[in-house]
């Protein structure tokens, strides 16, 4: 198995999260610690917009009001994202049948003119359109198969486009076409995808959802991982109270971002330690 010294991994966590994670990075940045600096890059849903723009070195502090650009608003249905997490929620489905009754749900109804506007508001919001030299790795899953996909500079695929795709989950945003077939969430292969980081020695997990759901499927991937060293991060109740009951809402995404940037300072002493390399066991 390749190691390397290390990863950090990004998980989902709607509007709210994707602020807050750019406002803890803008925050850390500010300190001296620099997310973006990782050997490798894993980034899911919101995780993946946060992703992109640490490791292409974009500014980040531009996201602390960029829910007031109109480029960046999407129009949710409640009712499908309640018949997704419905289905999700069925555990006498397996995971594939499950990704594929998802994947049905997020084509029905899927309108081109959404799917154009995300892709320019993924792209307004990243502020690069290259891949980095930096391993970055972006999920999705196909919405006919239900198979789960990873991206990185060498699969074919246009950053934006990987971007977009990883951040569309059904009922909140459209499929996004690649090479003739349609992808949607990241977040629907598992969560926070945090398994991909293996071989890292050490790993910092930024979970913008840890607060609502248990942590079985994080510690899982953690152990798969074996990091020496392993930091994860989720919003203290602080943040929480900020974000509000829904993580769609663009008029919490202010206040998100303004938590994770006050939030930085409660956590750059322990990501601090994690700049130093771990000793040569050999």
């Amino acid at each position: 198995m390749h190691t390397f010294d290390r990863a950090l991994v990004l998980g989902p966590g709607g509007h709210v999260g994707t602020a807050w994670m750019a406002g803890l990075a803008h925050g850390l940045r500010l300190r001296g610690v620099e997310l973006g600096g990782a050997d490798v890059i894993v980034g899911t849903s919101s995780g993946a917009i946060v992703a992109a723009l640490l490791a292409t070195g974009q500014d980040l502090e531009r996201l602390a009001t960029a829910a007031r650009r109109p480029e960046h608003r999407v129009t949710a249905d409640p009712g499908r994202t309640g018949e997704v997490f419905a289905v999700l929620g069925d555990r006498g489905l397996e995971p594939d049948e499950a990704r594929r009754r998802v994947g049905r749900l997020a084509l029905d109804g899927a309108d081109p003119h959404a799917e154009e506007a995300l892709i320019a508001g993924r792209a307004a919001l990243i502020g690069a359109d290259t891949w980095p030299e930096r391993r970055l790795l972006i999920t999705a899953v196909d919405t006919t198969s239900g198979e789960p996909v990873v991206w990185d500079r060498d699969s074919g695929v246009p950053l934006v486009h990987a971007v977009a795709a990883s951040s569309a989950f059904p009922g909140v945003a459209p499929p996004v076409a690649v090479d003739g077939r349609r992808y949607m969430d990241g977040a629907l292969r598992a969560g926070p995808n945090a398994d991909l980081a293996v071989g890292a020695r050490t790993l910092v997990v930024v979970e913008p959802m840890a607060h609502l759901f248990p942590r079985e499927l994080l510690d899982q991937q953690l152990a798969a991982v074996g990091a020496a060293r392993v930091v994860t991060i989720g919003p203290d109740p602080a943040s929480v109270s900020a974000f509000g009951p829904d993580l769609g809402d663009l008029a919490a995404w202010e206040p998100a971002y303004q938590a994770g940037l006050r939030q930085a300072g409660d956590v750059d002493e322990e990501l601090r330690a994690t700049s130093t390399p771990e000793p040569d066991a050999r």
